[in-house]
């Protein structure tokens, strides 16, 4: 006999769980003694919606769920907005959270919420381990679909009275992930077609092109990987979204880096004039595609792990729900490599020559700081942007050479996940490890710099200042050229970072911006660099 509490968490274990995020509760009493006498590291964080980003940064750049871990009430409240974020952008993760006792859940008492109800627009599924005995099958089940494409967030809600029953209930093994099966010929064959046929045809690279699927596979992605083959093979270019980043090497002159990208929106211009469209792992909640396909004239060809949304603005010819890697595969086998076209391979160039023009004197600006902050980074190492202005440019300028390098929320795009995503991207892997963040996000889950300095962990904090919600007086300014209700005043940041135990740095000029990320980015301690911009 074992408590329930001592179960769930030893089918945690049989996941594979190495760290549970998360804010400790009276009504998680069971499950962290339970967790104290297991393998499992428990992280306490500053807050819950901390504990979600690390969970979501985790599952996203592993392919194997995190885990976060909150009380009931406003814990579960708090926890939210990560779990959310996880949904719309399609990382795995998994929560829990307490609950009261089940003697006072059919009243009013204190801190009781339908938790359970109010995860289920934000979750691919939840439930109530309302008895011992479904602990092991509905943990299995939170894993598994969390996990499968296309993987998202589930929750599980454990009453404290449960916790504490014992059961002789026992895990159920963790398996090898369902796979989606091949790609139906005659649509494969279609899809060529369409692509030999096209004078214009691009990729259009979205974030199931850099998801890695499969436990163990650290951050390499297969779907890149036979996506690279394809676009050599035929000389596509390929525009990516802002979570595509990485399908191809931004170095390859078949890439127009996204869709955005270019000082004159190149990259947007190649879109629209292609007269074919292979939307690859492609998600409308990212980006809308009335902004690349506004009269509706393009030919697409949808390649994912689900059916295309109903949209008039992407309605595809084609449609092949499968496996992505071997679709691509598929397609690449069926095509004639003569009849490739590298029709836009001048665009590269301007892009990449924009992207990458250093500063001459001009004032601090975030573009500008993009080349010398990519310089400062090995190719595999990881660039982890908040949400704001400085999101726009990071994923408009900033080259990115392998998948999973460069990682931008765009599904929900909630602002406070830098701070917390870096310690989860720290933990994950081997590299070195850069949160990108505005004032205003900054502040908002700056307190898990606590957190991380009491791991040991040693990333750099990249702090653009602008005494402003920044991304919002520009969308205010362009449309009725003034705006209000932005402003901000802040602390001395670079004292901040000194009193959590971490180094700060103030640049004054470029040439000391380089010469403290030459010394931050691969050293082994925690450092802020703020960037004060005009």
């Amino acid at each position: 006999m074992v408590k329930a509490s001592d179960l769930l968490v030893e089918c945690l274990e049989s996941e594979g769980i190495e760290y549970v995020f998360g804010v400790p509760g009276e009504e998680l009493e069971d499950l962290l003694f339970s967790l104290r006498d297991s393998d499992i590291r428990f992280v306490p964080t500053r807050h819950e919606q901390g504990a979600a980003f690390m969970a979501d940064v985790h599952g996203r750049l592993t392919g194997e769920a995190g885990v976060c871990l909150s009380t009931l009430g406003p814990g579960a409240t708090n926890l939210m907005t990560g779990v959310a974020d996880a949904h719309l952008d399609k990382s795995p993760l998994v929560a829990i959270t307490g609950q009261g006792g089940r003697e006072r859940l059919h009243k009013e008492s204190h801190q009781a919420l339908d938790v359970v109800h109010m995860f289920e627009p934000i979750v691919k599924w939840n439930t109530q381990l309302g008895e011992p005995e479904i602990v092991a099958e509905s943990v299995r089940k939170a894993f598994k679909l969390a996990e499968h494409e296309k993987p998202g967030a589930t929750h599980l809600e454990f009453p404290e009275d449960v916790a504490a029953e014992e059961t002789t209930d026992t895990p159920l093994p963790a398996r090898e992930r369902v796979r989606r099966p091949d790609p139906d010929p005659d649509s494969v064959e279609r899809a060529a077609t369409l692509l030999e046929r096209a004078e214009r045809p691009i990729v259009l690279a979205g974030n199931g092109a850099v998801r890695t699927r499969s436990r163990g596979a650290g951050r390499g992605s297969e779907s890149a990987n036979r996506l690279r083959e394809l676009v050599e093979k035929m000389g596509l270019p390929v525009v990516a979204t802002y979570m595509g980043k990485g399908a191809i090497s931004d170095r390859e002159p078949h890439s127009l880096m996204t869709l955005d990208s270019g000082p004159d929106g190149e990259a947007a211009d190649a879109i629209e004039d292609a007269d074919c469209v292979l939307a690859v792992g492609y998600d409308i909640a990212e980006h809308d595609p009335a902004g690349w396909n506004p009269e509706i004239g393009t030919t697409i060809i949808h390649l994912d792990h689900e059916p295309a949304e109903v949209y008039r603005h992407y309605n595809p010819e084609v449609e092949i729900v499968a496996d992505i890697p071997a679709s691509l595969r598929a397609i690449g086998e069926s095509v004639d490599p003569r009849s490739g076209k590298s029709w836009c391979s001048d665009v590269h160039d301007r892009i990449v020559e924009n992207a990458t023009r250093r500063p001459d004197d001009e004032p601090f600006s975030v573009r500008r700081t993009l080349p010398i902050l990519r310089e400062a980074m090995a190719d595999e190492d990881v660039l982890l942007s908040d949400v704001g202005s400085h999101k726009m440019a990071i994923a408009q300028a900033f080259p990115t050479y392998e998948p999973n390098t460069c990682i931008v929320s765009n599904g929900l795009a909630s602002m406070g996940i830098s701070v917390p995503g870096g310690l989860a991207a720290d933990l994950a892997c081997g590299s070195n490890v850069v949160a990108a963040t505005g004032d205003g996000g900054f502040l908002m889950n700056g307190a898990e710099i606590e957190t991380a300095t009491r791991l040991g962990l040693d990333y750099t904090i990249l702090l653009f200042n602008d005494d402003d919600y920044g991304l919002i007086s520009e969308k205010q300014d362009e449309h009725l050229s003034e705006h209000f209700g932005t402003e901000l005043s802040n602390p001395d940041f670079v004292a901040l970072a000194e009193s959590f135990g971490i180094d700060g740095y103030r640049p004054g000029s470029w040439d000391e911006l380089e010469e403290v990320l030459e010394e931050v980015v691969p050293s082994e301690g925690m450092a802020l660099v703020e960037v004060r911009l005009e």
